[in-house]
């Protein structure tokens, strides 16, 4: 994806005919769940940066095997409409149409409006039933979960999918039962869940998906630049992006997409805003996890999301750090 980045001024897309949690004609740019990286110190980074429309929980586990407590006490104190005033997303990972309903009704009593299912992890646990990416190993099962809990959900209920199991074409005969039971707006990764996160994600599969729905599609994968992220929406025709990878690499990827940030920052640039970032983060780090091995081992799994040329010496230094104070240090040579 070459040439230079323009500003997000793409025309407005058509009113949504449902309740979206963004504005009619607005095109969304979301902060993507990561496990163990978009925790609630992260997203309070993001939303003071950059302020994302959306940002999602990192995914909830759902307990089939407890019907009393199906979600975690640390998750449920993290549901609710709103976090730092953006729309906060919860979104659940499980398996079975009673567990996942009464999750989905759990978290909306502890303030949850937006929920989201996880159908796109490769790594759902194989336990008594297949999770995130591996429910699309059993397409015939998921008509008896989403109708349900898209009765369940109040608020707006999405899905966020892999384009299929092992065959990238499976999510179009997915498409009638998502449209059928009401689902609000699909998120889209466009590999394999077998593919895990090699190759490329095929958008040409993306482009397809929006041309044959009538439901909002975001596009997800392999956008780490604001020239990637443009040329996607151009060609996909989607109504936002999630940004991931390339947005935990550089929080300025949302500012670069909206013109407020140059496109391709030099090497200056991106030393003085790595400092900023890790300093940033840093400090709440300490501030939600326990003891220096925890904070250190938390923001090296920032480090190994980044791949900068640019910064390749600073960022290999950054990640051998045995200490916070060394780290720190090495931070202090990057402003």
């Amino acid at each position: 994806m070459s040439g230079e980045a323009q500003p997000l001024l793409i025309q407005a897309a058509p009113a949504a005919p449902v309740s979206l949690p963004w504005p009619p004609g607005q095109i969304p740019l979301m902060l993507a769940p990561m496990q163990g990286l978009t925790n609630r110190a992260m997203r309070s980074l993001f939303i003071d940066w950059v302020r994302p429309d959306l940002v999602f929980t990192e995914f909830m586990r759902v307990n089939a095997a407890a019907p009393v407590r199906r979600l975690s006490a640390g998750d449920l104190r993290e549901a609710r409409a709103h976090e730092g005033g953006v729309p906060l997303v919860v979104q659940l990972i499980g398996h079975g149409r009673e567990s996942l309903v009464s999750a989905a009704r759990t978290a909306q009593t502890a303030g949850a409006v937006h929920i989201n299912l996880n159908m796109g992890c490769p790594y759902g646990r194989m336990t008594s039933g297949l999770t995130g990416g591996g429910m699309l190993k059993r397409p015939a099962d998921l008509a008896e979960i989403i109708h349900p809990l898209r009765q369940a959900v109040s608020g707006t209920f999405s899905v966020k999918l892999r384009a299929g199991y092992d065959d990238p074409a499976q999510v179009f005969s997915l498409l009638p039962l998502f449209e059928s039971a009401g689902v609000d707006f699909l998120v889209l990764h466009p590999r394999t869940v077998v593919q895990k996160y090699t190759g490329r994600a095929d958008h040409a599969v993306t482009a397809a998906v929006v041309r044959q729905t009538s439901l909002p599609v975001i596009a997800n994968g392999d956008i780490r630049s604001a020239a990637a992220g443009l040329q996607v929406l151009r060609e996909t025709g989607a109504a936002g992006l999630m940004l991931g990878r390339g947005a935990i690499a550089d929080p300025l990827l949302f500012d670069r997409l909206r013109g407020r940030a140059a496109a391709e920052p030099d090497r200056q640039e991106r030393a003085a805003q790595l400092h900023r970032y890790l300093r940033d983060l840093l400090a709440r780090y300490q501030e939600l996890f326990c003891g220096e091995a925890q904070v250190l081992g938390k923001i090296k799994e920032v480090l190994a999301a980044m791949d900068d040329p640019l910064l390749d010496k600073n960022l290999r230094q950054l990640r051998k750090a045995k200490n916070v104070r060394t780290f720190s240090a090495l931070l202090g040579e990057l402003g």
